[in-house]
């Protein structure tokens, strides 16, 4: 391809019919004052879309416009050019082509990048034109740390003499180096992670390797796999990262620490397990710079939201969050407390461990060591004249009783029970000894919740239900089988038709003769009560309505179906 012209962008879209000359003198002038490129003051005074810009650079020059969106990238470019010099460059390797390479540009004028392009990659250089938003999002999915993590790892293998004594030695000589690999592999590690939208990561030894798998939207998946030397490297330097103590291996230990990964915030927590061939450690990724949620955007149904910020805005009163681990039980609660933290309340809270720091709010951290139990914690807090209290987990007796006469005094009280859904919860806290009478008087609602993962929208597709789909429909009163979607799979979603997670909801309110029922000796009255009241309304009819809408799919809404029945 022959070396790109010079191109002044607003002529094209004077002569494409896009923008007016006037409107272009505008957009010249703003440009000039604040330094920003034309088509990016033209994009935020939403004069005209990115793609609208692409398409037209594309007519105009006679080159080709691809979606990076959809569009596959193929791995042989990808290693034509690094990272670094793709984003200095401003430019995505696409494909390699009998006569060259194919590259995505959102400013196909600039001649220095295709002149460092061809200098680089010793290739003829073919353009094709991509939005800049599109060109950011695929250097975040494409560029992932695979080789790399694999490279460090063969490289800290190497580094490691056998025996315990000579690791100590290696990792005392290269404390605080940032070239060492083991601190090169951590790092690679966890960037790998936060690029593909992580939220644990398992290094776990086996007898003749050491893999390393990340959970990705609920499902687990390899990322690699290492020699079993390297396993013991890694404990040693995530402990020493985590204040825990490197000589103890026979016991577990939890920890956590920060780090900063391209700009972000990142707090791990991190457990370590003691197994057969060495210890597996599990760490938590909490991106801390994301605010907090506020209670309209957690997914919460519009009926249901209105009923819950009624119900919040009591002045007393006991609100629990039911819920297996890992289904967004401390995001629904952090969004309530949002809600109510102003400068007239004060909010305490004592957790285990605490997620998240909130401004404002009073955190107390749970340590069994020390006997800072639940209990003990939440018996201080009420001296402490608390408008808002949140207990993490009611996890026994003394804790649920204590946090119901909280509630019967005056307070209002968060906490998370475990239960498969929001009616068998009254009958779960009467079970574990808290009295009737207060079950029925301090409990106002009850709110049971699962997470399903959402149908990548860059993919979606018809999907005709199977006969186990059409089968659950039925048992839920429904005879319509048409108009659902799954993902086809795609390179954005890693070809899994899934990307992004959602939360589903079911809300049980306690009603005077559901108060009457929860006071009735036989809990099949209350349960009965219950479900009466909440037909319809159930975690398994609010996933059906998401998988109507195109949201997630009917496998996913089965799925937790059948974990609110276990």
């Amino acid at each position: 391809m022959a070396r790109p012209e010079k191109i002044r962008l607003g002529d094209i879209l004077v002569k494409e019919g896009l923008i007016s000359a006037a409107v272009l003198d505008a957009a010249l002038a703003e440009q000039k004052r604040s330094g920003r490129r034309l088509g990016r003051v033209l994009v935020d005074s939403q004069l005209v879309t990115e793609e609208a810009i692409a398409r037209a650079l594309s007519h105009q020059l006679g080159l080709p416009f691809i979606d990076l969106k959809i569009s596959p990238v193929d791995p042989a470019a990808l290693k034509l050019l690094s990272e670094s010099q793709a984003r200095r460059l401003r430019v995505m390797p696409i494909k390699v082509l009998p006569q060259g390479l194919l590259v995505g540009m959102a400013d196909p004028g600039d001649l220095f990048a295709y002149d460092e392009l061809a200098r680089l990659t010793q290739q003829e250089i073919h353009i094709a034109v991509v939005t800049e938003s599109d060109l950011l999002g695929a250097y975040d999915h494409h560029y992932r740390h695979t080789e790399e993590i694999s490279g460090f790892a063969r490289e800290l293998e190497q580094s490691l003499k056998v025996g315990e004594e000579s690791v100590l030695d290696a990792l005392a000589a290269e404390a605080g180096s940032p070239d060492a690999p083991v601190v090169r592999l951590i790092q690679s590690v966890f960037e790998d992670a936060l690029q593909v939208r992580a939220s644990d990561i398992h290094i776990e030894p086996q007898e003749k390797r050491l893999v390393i798998r990340f959970r990705i939207d609920g499902v687990l998946h390899s990322q690699t796999e290492a020699e079993p030397t390297v396993a013991q490297a890694l404990s040693m330097r995530l402990k020493i990262m985590s204040g825990l103590d490197i000589s103890e291996k026979r016991l577990p230990q939890d920890g956590r620490f920060q780090i900063t990964l391209k700009g972000r915030p990142l707090d791990v927590r991190l457990s370590t397990l003691p197994t057969q061939y060495g210890e597996s450690i599990v760490m938590r990724l909490l991106v801390t710079d994301g605010g907090l949620l506020d209670l309209a955007k957690i997914g919460m149904p519009d009926a249901m939201l209105a009923r819950y910020r009624e119900i919040v805005a009591r002045p007393n009163g006991l609100v629990l969050v039911t819920g297996p681990t890992g289904s967004g039980k401390t995001t629904t609660l952090y969004a309530s407390l949002a809600t109510l933290n102003s400068v007239d309340r004060k909010l305490i809270t004592v957790e285990d461990p605490v997620e998240y720091r909130l401004p404002g709010v009073m955190q107390v951290q749970v340590n069994d060591k020390i006997d800072m139990s639940f209990s003990r914690a939440l018996r201080s807090i009420l001296r402490q004249d608390p408008d808002v209290v949140l207990v993490g987990e009611m996890r026994d007796a003394e804790t649920a009783q204590i946090g119901l006469r909280a509630a019967l005094t005056g307070h209002l009280v968060f906490s998370t029970l475990h239960t498969n859904d929001a009616a068998s919860t009254p009958v779960r806290l009467i079970d574990m000894g808290a009295p009737r009478f207060m079950v029925a008087t301090a409990l106002q609602a009850v709110i049971a919740q699962r997470l399903v993962r959402q149908i990548c929208w860059h993919c979606p597709r018809p999907h005709i239900p199977v006969a186990t789909e059409t089968g659950w429909m039925e048992s839920l009163g429904e005879s319509d089988f048409s108009g659902f979607s799954e993902g086809a799979g795609c390179p954005h979603c890693n070809h899994t038709g899934y990307r992004g997670r959602m939360a589903v909801y079911e809300m049980l309110e306690m009603t005077p003769d559901l108060a009457r029922a929860a006071n009735h000796a036989d809990p099949r009255e209350f349960l009965e009560a219950a479900r009466r009241a909440m037909a319809g309304k159930t975690l398994a009819h609010n996933a059906l309505a998401l998988a109507r809408a195109g949201k997630t799919t009917l496998a996913e809404a089965v799925k937790i179906s059948n974990q609110a029945d276990d």
